[in-house]
């Protein structure tokens, strides 16, 4: 069975085995939830919006082709890259899994770093 490159958890569900490598792609830590419950094995903030970003988008929902296109620009900077690199070569060992807190992960920050992430593996160049 083929596992989909890059799955997504939320944090509050509990961790499984099939997860591999949690990554937190959040900014900020999840409420409520302990680091020992979490079971997260990398927080590269490098990939999470940047405050300003995370602002504007919760002031305008409605454009969120708009906050898609400002946080590929902002993973475009050296250190996104880096941390883009290591998280692709992660993958290339085995699973990583790339957990968050938001209540509704498609219409996040989340489907974009996932799109990002794919475009540096076989799937992405498919």
């Amino acid at each position: 069975m083929e596992t989909q490159p890059f799955p997504v958890r939320r944090v509050y569900d509990p961790p499984n085995e099939a997860d591999g490598v949690r990554v937190l792609v959040d900014g900020l830590w999840p409420r409520g939830v302990s680091k020992e419950l979490a079971v997260i094995s990398e927080w590269p903030k490098e990939v999470t919006p940047s405050s300003a970003l995370r602002t504007w988008f919760h002031q305008h929902r409605d454009e969120y082709e708009e906050f898609a296109r400002r946080y590929r620009a902002e993973l475009e900077g050296p250190e996104q890259q880096d941390a883009i690199l290591h998280l692709r070569e992660l993958a290339d060992a085995g699973t990583v899994t790339l957990i968050t807190a938001v209540r509704d992960p498609e219409h996040s920050h989340v489907p974009t770093l996932r799109s990002v992430l794919l475009e540096g593996t076989l799937e992405g160049k498919a």
